[in-house]
């Protein structure tokens, strides 16, 4: 078998995708129609010409614009649906997705609004097709934490069905330690914790957020390799990275996909694995970013079946549900 065909079969789980961040151009334009909203963009291509950003901050700039069309629950299920399309065809057959109430709550949109039409179709998904979900809350860390404590209070109500708090958007100057007491709060209300740090922000942050934020796993993290203590803690403790290498390559983290330090971080023993963090701007889903590092590091089908191991492994399933995908990713020839 060969790679394509390899990971085309592979079960897989993503760990790190923002649903806001799969927002493809066709479907902005056609809700932004829908609601009557008038935008910069006179056609689809202007939308995807806009896609083409240069750093961080330009493709937060558009990532925000595009939710601005985003105002009642079908336009959420439309979108969250967009994506669980493309896990089908990925062979995703577990996601653990994150969401941003604040670009939506502070346009006037209500929690709920957002969280029932995201929540419906995960759970259309479920029942139509198998794939089973977990939603993560995540936190803006350019606004204030007393703004993360609205957001944590306004999420109460339907905590039941949130797993975990994040932590996402402009890392440089906004460390994980300016959000600790938001995050105990987080834990003392039941909810798990996972935060990005060590992507444009230093090895620091990855200890920040595992001492001050308990976190259970850190997304991105691929700094970690300037700091050994850092990694020998990593490794030793089993803690995942959620490695996002399209994401990575088009903010610049790495000039190259060659240049990327996946297969370095896999060859240490650690618990990395590969996911599509905003697909419809950074270039790919789950089986392109498996596809192009493949290609890029020289990934040998048992290297790719670890990642696929590793997506089970560091997931919140369930220790049974774990075991039962492992053996099938395993199992692949």
């Amino acid at each position: 078998m060969n790679h394509l065909e390899l990971i085309k079969n592979l079960p897989k789980a993503e760990l790190h995708l923002h649903i806001e961040g799969t927002f493809e151009p066709e479907l902005m334009f056609e809700i932004a129609r829908r609601n009557q909203i008038s935008t910069r963009f006179k056609s689809v291509e202007e939308i995807r010409e806009a896609y083409n950003f240069h750093n961080l901050q330009s493709f937060l700039d558009i990532y925000y614009e595009g939710a601005n069309v985003l105002l009642h629950e079908r336009d959420f299920y439309d979108l969250t649906m967009a994506y669980l399309v493309r896990c089908r065809e990925d062979n995703v057959v577990h996601t653990e997705i994150f969401f941003d109430p604040q670009t939506h709550t502070e346009r006037g949109v209500a929690f709920a609004t957002m969280f029932r039409g995201i929540h419906q179709a995960l759970q259309d998904a479920k029942k139509e097709w198998g794939i089973t979900s977990h939603m993560i809350m995540c936190f803006l860390r350019h606004l204030s934490e007393e703004d993360a404590f609205k957001t944590l209070n306004e999420s109460l109500p339907f905590k039941k069905d949130i797993l975990a708090v994040g932590l996402d958007s402009s890392e440089v100057g906004h460390p994980p330690s300016k959000f600790q007491k938001v995050f105990e709060a987080a834990m003392s209300e039941g909810y798990l914790t996972v935060a990005h740090a060590g992507e444009e922000g230093p090895a620091a942050y990855i200890w920040e957020a595992l001492d001050l934020l308990k976190v259970k796993r850190i997304d991105h993290g691929v700094r970690c390799l300037e700091d050994e203590k850092l990694m020998k803690r990593i490794i030793e403790e089993k803690i995942p990275l959620t490695v996002c290498p399209l994401s990575n390559l088009k903010l610049c983290v790495f000039k190259t996909l060659k240049e990327h330090n996946l297969k370095k971080l896999l060859d240490r023993g650690v618990k990395v694995t590969i996911n599509s963090d905003d697909p419809a701007y950074f270039g790919g889903y789950a089986n392109q970013n498996y596809i192009e590092t493949a290609a890029a590091l020289g990934l040998s089908s048992a290297e790719l079946k670890t990642l696929a191991a590793n997506s089970f492994e560091a997931s919140f399933l369930s220790h049974s549900d774990k075991e039962k995908w492992i053996s099938k990713v395993t199992s692949q020839n």
